[in-house]
């Protein structure tokens, strides 16, 4: 996939403060506060039922807030939500769309929904489907694509304003591998254009390679800068592959490291700076150890987010 122009803006595209949601007896989003800039990525991340989706939905001018501000491109979603609407993309976890109307109507239809003319909105509509790779499935009825097909069709439909805010929620969900390599690609070309894009998802291994920044929500509550940078300074488990497994259990215990355990790919261990890994890695080589692969066992955002969990939960914090 190659992205398309779409219009750059500098600053906070997205600035959310103070913002609660509640059905009835559950809040969903109890306080959360955050911003995202033009030309970033910015990864939502938290458990389930942790009000990822209600805070999305928050948003994408979908749901009122019961207390809070919130400005997309500057625009406020309570107050004028056709100005939010035309300036971002929202795609969301389950694309609703016209079952009879194919791909190509489907989105030559948006188009004219968003007031582009019909020789505008039939130009968009074939850039979009070479964009998102539907072509073959161009004149089909939407109700026979796959989970995968429809995510791609969805994203084309959030893209075909050339939004300057794109919010994504899962949007990985049900593509192959090769599609989310694309995904990555084009959400990063997009970004590089000065799209501000804000993802949902549960995949924090395609999130590392995405993203630039990473807002974290849990039981409702973003997490404080203080909180992340605690989790992201603290001890990590690293793994360690070696030619020969019995030389390097002997050289770690000759460094006095104990091994956190081991899976299929290596041996793990707790080291707590990566100043500290790489003087480790030094010492193994030094000592004749032939590690074929040495790094961190899980990314930066799994390693922040598994931390944060086991921390305490933020209403015990206040």
């Amino acid at each position: 996939m190659t992205a398309t122009p779409s219009h750059a803006s500098s600053g906070a595209a997205i600035e959310v403060h103070g913002v609660a949601r509640s059905f009835g007896d559950v809040h969903a989003v109890r306080d959360a506060s955050f911003t995202a800039h033009a030309g970033s990525v910015t990864a939502l991340i938290g458990p389930n039922g942790s009000g990822k989706t209600t805070l999305m939905l928050v948003l994408a001018t979908l749901l009122a807030p019961d207390a809070g501000t919130v400005r997309i491109a500057g625009a406020d979603p309570v107050h004028d939500a056709r100005a939010v609407r035309q300036r971002m993309g929202w795609m969301p976890d389950v694309l609703g769309s016209w079952a009879t109307l194919s791909v190509r109507q489907t989105l030559e239809t948006t188009g004219r929904l968003y007031e582009l003319t019909p020789a505008q909105s039939r130009e968009r509509a074939r850039e979009l489907i070479e964009l998102v790779g539907l072509e073959s499935l161009a004149d089909q009825p939407t109700r026979v694509l796959s989970r995968g097909q429809k995510q791609r069709l969805s994203l084309a439909r959030a893209l075909v304003h050339r939004p300057d805010v794109l919010l994504l929620d899962e949007p990985a969900s049900g593509l192959d591998p090769a599609a989310r390599v694309d995904l990555r690609v084009l959400v990063r070309q997009l970004a590089a254009e000065g799209v501000a894009v804000l993802v949902s998802s549960h995949v924090l291994a395609e999130l590392d390679e995405m993203a630039d920044a990473a807002v974290y929500l849990d039981h409702g509550v973003t997490a404080s800068a203080e909180r992340i940078e605690s989790s992201r300074a603290g001890a990590r488990q690293w793994r360690i592959r070696a030619v020969d497994p019995a030389a390097l259990s002997a050289a770690l215990a000759s460094e006095g490291v104990e091994s956190a355990g081991q899976d299929h790919l290596g041996t793990l261990v707790s080291v707590a700076s990566e100043a500290d890994a790489a003087a480790l890695l030094a010492r193994l080589v030094s000592a004749g150890v032939a590690v074929s692969a040495f790094g961190p066992a899980v990314g930066d955002l799994e390693h922040t987010f598994l931390d944060l969990a086991r921390g305490e939960r933020p209403e015990e914090a206040r």
